[in-house]
């Protein structure tokens, strides 16, 4: 496969496009091609051609569109990841993590018991470099699809804005609730979308389960063992995958 680069101007039917200028800079600047050399180029919605580069200059790259191309199948559940905002860096290996596996939709959510600044984690500063993360993580697993990743919002607004026809809430073995095993949700059925809540460090409050539950959430365990919150939503999602055969 050649070198795969994102151009959201890209379109069935086009003859030629430009890249946005941080893609230009790494096809010059990085991998150091010139004028002839073929690359593949995706357009973020699916749709995804063989070009070739027909002028390079540091910023600015033209690519006349040779044919399209195929891309690595979108799992059949459309998946909405919604993690708790973690301390330093771990979501961006979440996000990263989660759409090589496929993810469709990175809500980040706030949480009662997060360790993190609320006023910081939604810089937009910080959702541009989480979105930036999400296109490089396409490029690299073959997808022509890159996912959303939403500013972060409340339990409640997640939930509200949600019409996924699943809902999971991912729950310690020691929560204070009936939890039912991962490995059992939609077998056999026609499940076609799926919401993953994963808590923080701190887990959830007895509130915040509560209010799930309410709201048509099922609550979950991965098993008998705690898992860190930074490996808890990558572990989720692949099993969830392999129940519904998405792997």
């Amino acid at each position: 496969m050649p070198p795969r680069f994102y151009a959201p101007e890209l379109r069935p039917g086009l003859a030629n496009v430009e890249l946005p200028a941080d893609e230009a800079a790494h096809l010059t600047r990085v991998l150091r091609l010139r004028v002839g050399a073929e690359v593949c180029v995706f357009d973020g919605r699916g749709y995804q051609c063989i070009a070739r580069v027909s002028a390079a200059h540091k910023d600015v790259v033209r690519l006349e569109v040779l044919g399209p191309a195929g891309a690595a199948p979108e799992p059949r559940v459309r998946l909405t990841l919604a993690p708790a905002l973690l301390k330093g860096d771990k979501l961006d290996d979440i996000i990263r993590d989660a759409v090589m596996l496929g993810v469709a939709l990175i809500q980040p959510i706030v949480t009662d018991r997060i360790d993190v600044p609320a006023a910081s984690a939604s810089q937009r500063s910080r959702q541009q470099r989480w979105q930036r993360i999400a296109i490089s993580s396409v490029k690299q697993c073959g997808r022509a699809v890159v996912p959303e990743v939403r500013p972060p919002a409340s339990l409640a607004a997640c939930l509200g804005a949600d019409t996924s026809q699943l809902r999971i809430m991912l729950v310690e073995p020691a929560a204070q609730a009936p939890a039912g095993s991962i490995q059992n949700l939609g077998r056999g059925s026609q499940i076609t979308s799926a919401l993953v809540l994963v808590g923080p460090e701190g887990g959830w409050t007895p509130q915040e389960i509560a209010s799930a539950t309410r709201a048509g959430c099922q609550l979950v365990t991965l098993g008998r063992r705690t898992l860190r919150a930074d490996a808890a939503p990558t572990i989720a999602v692949a099993v969830l995958q392999a129940v519904w055969g998405d792997l």
